[in-house]
């Protein structure tokens, strides 16, 4: 039998059930459904040239990829391929064929440095390294027992401030965009990255499918937004931060545990069971908001880099 590697069938429920199957068992520390696999092939910007891509024995969904082009950095030719094989599959030659797909596929749309991220094993450190990566920096997943756990007691905003949930800006989200924008161009990483397209950040963050404004928090200074808690779920019983933010003018106020805070335990009340969330190992001080809460790392991925040419 032979491995052979395809882009995954958008029209097929199945297959794409199968693609975020497969991405659970290979790492479950990410909410990974049908409609978010294909809200990011249909949102995503055209100039990433993102695809998914899955490697299959026999029909047999053996591997998987997610791939494109860093379209918001401010430096060109940065590419990204993420790839991941069933746990229960490995030694098939998978892997390997994903990320030959997924080389030429970058390269031939002018990628000259690619990034992957490879979970913190021998095998797969060895696996990327074999294929010419170098690795960079690293981070860890972390979960919470919001069944079983202990949240610290909410506590009344100070003075001047207030909490508010994401539905409140259901009409005119834009002033949340300004907050993460901020947010965003401030975190550890080694991408560096212009999040300046409300567009864009409209289709591919506040229309996520995973989404819950009901769960996401805002904190207000003084009437205006200046820290919040992202929210997405998959919709049973997992909920997940997709980003934990503080504007600069207002960092060091503790208003990031004030919004995750009431965040988590609103989760909790609506009935959800773990919470999960991940952190650059490099960012001390969300690491330290979220030991705080209890969160316990349960998993740790490794950032590897690649030049072509």
């Amino acid at each position: 039998m032979t491995v052979t590697v395809r882009d995954l069938r958008t029209d097929d429920r199945a297959d794409v059930e199968t693609f975020a199957h497969v991405r659970r068992l290979a790492l479950p520390f990410i909410l990974w459904t049908p409609e978010a696999i294909l809200h990011a092939l249909t949102r995503t910007p055209p100039e990433a040239h993102f695809r998914s891509l899955v490697a299959e024995e026999d029909g047999e969904v053996l591997g998987t990829a997610q791939i494109g082009l860093v379209h918001d950095s401010p430096e060109p030719g940065q590419g990204f391929l993420n790839i991941y094989v069933h746990p229960e599959r490995t030694g098939r030659g998978a892997g390997r064929l994903l990320v030959r797909a997924s080389e030429e596929h970058l390269a031939a749309r002018g990628a000259t440095k690619l990034f992957a991220w490879a979970i913190d094993e021998p095998a797969n450190r060895a696996f990327a390294e074999h294929h010419g990566y170098r690795s960079s920096r690293s981070a860890h997943f972390l979960r919470l027992d919001l069944a079983n756990g202990t949240l610290p007691p909410l506590e009344d905003p100070p003075s001047g401030v207030e909490l508010r949930t994401g539905a409140d800006f259901a009409d005119d989200p834009r002033p949340l965009f300004a907050v993460d924008s901020e947010t965003m161009a401030d975190e550890p990483s080694d991408v560096d990255v212009e999040f300046t397209d409300y567009e864009a950040w409209l289709e591919e963050t506040w229309r996520h499918p995973q989404l819950s404004p009901e769960l996401t928090s805002v904190v207000l200074v003084d009437g205006r937004p200046a820290a919040f808690t992202l929210a997405r779920t998959d919709g049973r019983t997992s909920y997940g931060t997709a980003m934990t933010g503080t504007g600069r003018a207002f960092r060091g106020r503790g208003l990031a545990k004030l919004a995750k805070n009431d965040s988590l335990h609103r989760a909790r009340a609506a009935g959800f069971t773990e919470a999960l969330t991940g952190n650059d190992t490099g960012n001390g001080p969300m690491l330290a908001i979220n030991k705080w809460f209890g969160y316990e790392v349960c998993g740790t991925e490794v950032r590897y880099v690649r030049e072509l040419g």
